[in-house]
């Protein structure tokens, strides 16, 4: 119980660093005031830190002094990561430390990640005489769409500590899933892989009257968003699910004018490394088709962004059995399918086997089936979980070089 009464001791410090963090969200790959509370609360633990040139990101290395190897070069490692963007999204919490920044918020929670991220490094610094190998901390930008994970790995994170992590985990809150405190994962795929599709059909304009004497790419467009669903019960097993959403669709100036070009962009997700390369073939070809039957072309730009999130199947369970004796059994619950959102951590994943896990911070007395979802502007998440967060991403370091 040491490690979670000594979590609990830092409890009010992280929430303050949350607080802080939550009262100027930043987007993207360039979080300056985010960087600096991050370097301010690591400075004198003892880390050798590194910071990123085409991001704001923070590296920090804690090499542990235990062991008959501490002295050697080639040690185990441990890499911990914790996003830290806000999303373009106009807060409507009401919370006394909600958003102090127009159009942005801390709507995913990575305030907590970050928060609960150095509340591990205070709990593994301390500890630092019992930690038989090094511990990376990754405080990542970029997480929201801009693929911060994949800048810092080309920027060398994944060889911080002089090599590879033997494993790599991340922690994620959630404001509607699970019971308050809970840590939900599985083995194998928990979330989707997210590609993206840019279509736009060339035709020929014309007059509303006359759709004969023209090249209509509205009706053919239509037809290509109705065609994709079709397809994707038609070609994909249901056990190995696809989702395609149209959240786009762009075309004409005036109803009686017919347009030369129709556009839309849809997001496209799965769940595994088959599927998301069958789409990468399937999708063009039938878009194809289908203009090339009503007379008219197409340009389809297939946008490859993030692989499915993979759990390892012996780092999950080691997760679950760290979770299950630091809190107990009744902590831990494994989720029935993977969620449809998907993650940039699985570049790192698909770089060292590790585990990716939920942590579900639903506010007490909230109902987590009708309470805001993640990226809501009414998204709540309760700092009860902070410290318990702190003490599992310390307790998964420790115990993992351990066991190296």
């Amino acid at each position: 119980m040491a490690l979670r009464d000594d979590a609990a001791a830092l409890a009010g410090q992280i929430a303050d660093l949350r607080h802080r963090l939550h009262r100027e969200p930043e987007v993207g790959l360039d979080l300056p005031r985010s960087q600096e509370k991050i370097l301010a609360a690591l400075d004198g633990l003892g880390y050798e830190i590194t910071t990123g040139t085409d991001t704001t990101s923070v590296t920090a290395v804690l090499r542990g002094a235990a062991g008959s190897n501490a002295g050697e070069s080639v040690r185990p490692v441990v890499l911990l990561r914790g996003d830290m963007d806000a999303l373009p999204v106009q807060e409507k919490t009401g919370l006394a430390y909600a958003s102090e920044v127009p159009g942005a918020m801390h709507g995913c929670g990575h305030d907590l990640h970050t928060a609960m991220l150095v509340g591990a490094a205070n709990l593994l610094a301390s500890r630092r005489d019992h930690l038989s190998g090094d511990v990376v901390l990754m405080f990542q930008p970029g997480e929201e769409g801009f693929d911060g994970a994949g800048v810092m790995i080309r920027e060398g994170v994944l060889d911080a500590a002089g090599h590879r992590p033997d494993a790599a985990y991340a922690l994620h809150v959630m404001s509607a899933l699970g019971d308050s405190g809970a840590f939900l994962s599985r083995p194998g795929p928990v979330m989707s892989s997210s590609d993206g599709l840019v279509v736009t059909v060339h035709g020929a304009g014309g007059h509303g009257s006359a759709p004969f004497a023209a090249k209509d790419p509205v009706t053919v467009a239509a037809e290509m968003v109705l065609a994709l669903q079709s397809m994707v019960t038609r070609q994909f097993d249901v056990f190995d699910p696809v989702v395609i959403s149209v959240g786009m669709l762009q075309a004409g100036t005036k109803r009686n004018v017919i347009p030369d070009t129709a556009r839309f962009e849809a997001t496209i997700r799965s769940f595994s490394a088959q599927a998301k390369t069958r789409l990468k073939t399937s999708i063009p070809r039938l878009l194809g088709a289908i203009a090339a039957g009503h007379g008219l072309e197409v340009s389809v730009d297939y946008i490859e962004e993030y692989p499915v999130t993979l759990n390892d199947g012996a780092e999950s369970a080691f997760a679950r059995h760290t979770v299950e004796e630091l809190f107990g059994p009744g902590r831990y619950s494994e989720l029935a399918h993977p969620l449809a959102g998907s993650e940039d951590f699985s570049r790192v994943l698909a770089e060292v086997p590790g585990a990716f896990l939920f942590l579900s911070a639903v506010p007490e007395g909230t109902d987590a089936a009708t309470a805001a979802y993640n990226h809501s502007p009414f998204a709540v998440f309760d700092d009860a979980v902070l410290a318990d967060g702190a003490a599992l991403y310390a307790r998964l370091a420790l115990d993992r070089l351990a066991s190296a």
